[in-house]
């Protein structure tokens, strides 16, 4: 009992720090009134929380205002922001392919970022850790920020991921991406690593800053080459025993679909047959010399070509039936289309939506990311940003992030 109530002074610090440290993150300057009025601390209290936590960094204090001609007579007040440069978080995209790594700061704002490409797709656990590390390096760099700013970083890659950030490494393509990134980043950086499937990261993104802001129940699917979605249910980031909440393979077994195969795949098979034929399309000029890209077939569809406008059809009935099973079974309100592909897919929502009536009793909302091909990065920080603070009072500042 006499620990407890010796601990208690302390805790009731650090309760207080936090809720002051929360007001400040939805907010911009603040006046210690506001800071008491918002979180009910006395005045004496919210006066030493906010010098406490200026003197560790999180907070600055903002100039006399009555140089600016703001107050005329009195005291003025004193005033308070969140210290945003106080750190950094990196939020990387782990594809089979490249690496891409962002760096932002405390409330979310990109500061820089950075892409290399991987060998190959099969190359070594240290070699893929190793790009991976020189481009968060490159990122870093490219705005002067050092390593020992950073406070979190969240990547996401192309396999399931458990709660505890363990890959689930049954299939080989999975196990591409078991290669120890945590303690490989923590050995060489001293970083703490949140390691989080992609889709998973996709849809925190979505709802944080894309088409789902404030919407409870949303499946984002990635789209681009093959089919993986990331399910909030009730506001929760569904995971499943083992992560695997989200992985599609069991549209092998849907009629009309038979396999995970996204848009831009699709796409290009499809046109690629075309061109095989004797059809008379726009496509094989725009694919002169190289091959057909979602882009072109998109793009001459807009234009009125025959042959790209019925793979449009085509794609709209098979995204349709992916729709269509994903929401006889979670019932969301909206499904989002993401990845790259998205900046095209715009084209297909009326053909989708208009097939989904005969496919479910339970439509939802079909909505096309706006993220783009950032949508994995943003949700990777916003899920650092969430470490961040909820450890915050644990975390060491190493210096302001210029």
């Amino acid at each position: 009992m006499p620990e407890a109530t010796a601990a208690s002074p302390q805790l009731l610090r650090r309760v207080s720090a936090g809720a002051v440290l929360e007001f400040m993150r939805a907010s911009g300057a603040v006046t210690v009134t506001d800071v008491l009025e918002a979180t009910g601390l006395t005045r004496a209290t919210a006066i030493a929380v906010c010098e406490d936590l200026k003197d560790r960094g999180w907070i600055r204090e903002l100039e006399n205002q009555r140089a600016f001609g703001e107050y005329q007579k009195g005291r003025p007040a004193r005033r308070f922001e969140l210290n945003e440069r106080a750190g950094c978080v990196l939020g990387m995209d782990v594809g089979i392919s490249k690496a891409t790594v962002v760096v932002s700061d405390l409330r979310g704002n990109t500061l820089g970022r950075s892409s290399q490409p991987f060998a190959a797709a099969e190359i070594s656990a240290a070699e893929r850790v190793a790009v991976i590390d020189r481009t968060a390096l490159m990122a870093l760099r490219s705005v002067g920020v050092p390593p020992d700013a950073v406070l979190a970083v969240s990547a996401g890659i192309a396999a399931p991921v458990d709660r505890n950030g363990e890959v689930l490494a049954a299939q080989h393509f999975w196990g591409l991406f078991d290669v120890g990134l945590k303690s490989a980043l923590r050995d060489r950086r001293g970083w703490t690593v949140l390691l989080e499937n992609d889709a998973n990261l996709a849809a925190l993104g979505e709802r944080w800053q894309g088409a789902a802001a404030g919407i409870d129940d949303v499946v984002v699917i990635l789209a681009s080459e093959r089919l993986g979605a990331g399910v909030i249910d009730g506001g929760r980031l569904l995971h499943g025993s083992r992560g695997g909440a989200g992985e599609l393979a069991f549209l092998d077994q849907v009629q009309g679909v038979g396999d995970t195969f996204g848009i831009a795949s699709l796409a290009r098979t499809w046109a690629a047959e075309a061109l095989a034929g004797k059809a008379g399309t726009s496509l094989r000029a725009r694919a002169a010399g190289r091959g057909v890209e979602a882009e072109d077939v998109f793009a001459a569809a807009a234009d009125g070509d025959k042959v790209a406008l019925r793979i449009l059809d085509r794609l709209a009935d098979r995204v349709a039936r992916v729709i269509a099973a994903v929401a006889t079974l979670l019932n969301p309100e909206l499904v989002v289309i993401g990845g790259a592909v998205a900046n095209s897919a715009g084209v297909l929502l009326e053909r989708v939506a208009e097939r989904l009536k005969g496919l479910t009793a339970t439509p939802p909302r079909v909505a096309v990311s706006p993220l783009g091909d950032s949508i994995v990065t943003v949700g990777a920080v916003r899920c650092a940003l969430d470490y961040v603070e909820t450890h915050s009072l644990d975390l060491q500042l190493a210096g302001t992030v210029s």
